[in-house]
C-alpha cells in the first residue's frame, strides 16, 4: 500500500527529504533493545487481565507498520538500499517481539491452549531455536550499522571541533558538517576575506584526521547597518 501511495507523492520520500524515513533506514543495536522492550510490554498485557487489550496492538503497530511503510515508499522512490534498511528494522522488530514474548510467557507460566487447537509441545524448542537464529541473523547487520553510524558521528564531531576553531579565528562560523560516503562536507559563512583553507588542512592533520577527504563550502556574506530612525524622520 505504501508503494502505491508513493506514486501520488510529488517528490521522493527518502531519508534526505523526510526525517521519519531517515530514522528507520539505518537500524542499530538500540533498535533491537527498543523492540525487545516493546514486545515485553505487549506480552505482559496479554497475560494480565487488568491491562487493556489495546496495548499489545498499539505496541505491535508502532513497531511493524512504520518500517513497512518506509520500505514501500523508499522502494517507489528508487532507493533500494534504504528499503532494505527499513526491512531489516521490520525483521528486527518481528524477531524481538517473538523472543520477548516467549520469555514473558514462560515467566508467567502460560501453557498451551487446551483442545484440538493446541500444537505439540515438541514444537516449542524448535520455535525457540528458529527465533534465536533469526535474532542472530539480524544482529550482524545491526552491529555493522551501529559501528558505521558511531564512526560517522565521531568523525562529524571531530571535524566540527577543528573547523569551529579555524573559522572563529577568521571571524567566520561553521553552519554544518555532514558526512557523505567517504567525504566530509563543511559549510562555513562569514565576511571577506575568506579563511585560509591550508590552515584548516594543517589543523585537521594535527588532530589526527589526515586521511579524511574534507570539502569546504564558503559563503561570503556582508553585514550592512540599518539606517537610523532619526534619518528617516
Amino acid at each position: 500500500m505504501s508503494w502505491l501511495l508513493g506514486h501520488f507523492v510529488p517528490y521522493q520520500v527518502v531519508a534526505a527529504t523526510n526525517s521519519q524515513v531517515a530514522a528507520r533506514v539505518t537500524p542499530r543495536i538500540v533498535d533491537l533493545v527498543a523492540a525487545l522492550a516493546t514486545g515485553s510490554v505487549g506480552s505482559v498485557a496479554l497475560t494480565r487481565p487488568d491491562i487493556s487489550d489495546t496495548l499489545p496492538g498499539v505496541a505491535i503497530a508502532i513497531s511493524l507498520v512504520p518500517p513497512l511503510a518506509v520500505a514501500g515508499l523508499t522502494l517507489e522512490s528508487g532507493s533500494p538500499s534504504q528499503c532494505l534498511g527499513a526491512l531489516l528494522l521490520f525483521a528486527t522488530n518481528v524477531a524481538a517481539i517473538w523472543a520477548s514474548g516467549i520469555v514473558v510467557m514462560t515467566l508467567y507460566r502460560v501453557g498451551r491452549v487446551p483442545g484440538p487447537a493446541a500444537g505439540p509441545a515438541a514444537h516449542r524448542p524448535v520455535a525457540a531455536v528458529i527465533i534465536a537464529l533469526l535474532l542472530a541473523a539480524v544482529l550482524v547487520p545491526l552491529w555493522i550499522n551501529s559501528e558505521r553510524v558511531d564512526k560517522t558521528t565521531i568523525r562529524e564531531a571531530d571535524v566540527q571541533a577543528v573547523a569551529d576553531h579555524w573559522a572563529s579565528d577568521a571571524g567566520w562560523s561553521v553552519v554544518g558538517v555532514t558526512v557523505t560516503g567517504n567525504q566530509v562536507l563543511v559549510n562555513a559563512m562569514g565576511p571577506k576575506p575568506a579563511p585560509d583553507l591550508a590552515l584548516l588542512r594543517q589543523d585537521l592533520d594535527a588532530a589526527g584526521l589526515a586521511g579524511l577527504d574534507v570539502r569546504i563550502s564558503l559563503l561570503t556574506v556582508s553585514y550592512q547597518p540599518l539606517p537610523s530612525s532619526r534619518a528617516k524622520d
